[in-house]
């Protein structure tokens, strides 16, 4: 499992990368990157405040 980013609809505020328990993701210039540590547990999708990022399966 793992996190895609809406780069779209990502405001770039951060708060995913501040909640991630495996620090898998990361504020790069303009974008959220998710690295290869990423479990897709889910807790960066929930504190989404615009809803860009999605768990896969």
């Amino acid at each position: 499992m793992s996190v895609n980013v809406n780069r779209y609809k990502c405001g770039y505020c951060g708060a995913c990368v501040g909640v991630c328990p495996e620090g898998a993701l990361e504020l790069v210039e303009t974008w959220i990157e998710v690295d290869k540590n990423c479990t897709g547990c889910g807790i960066c999708a929930k504190i989404c405040p615009v809803g860009a990022l999605v768990v896969v399966r």
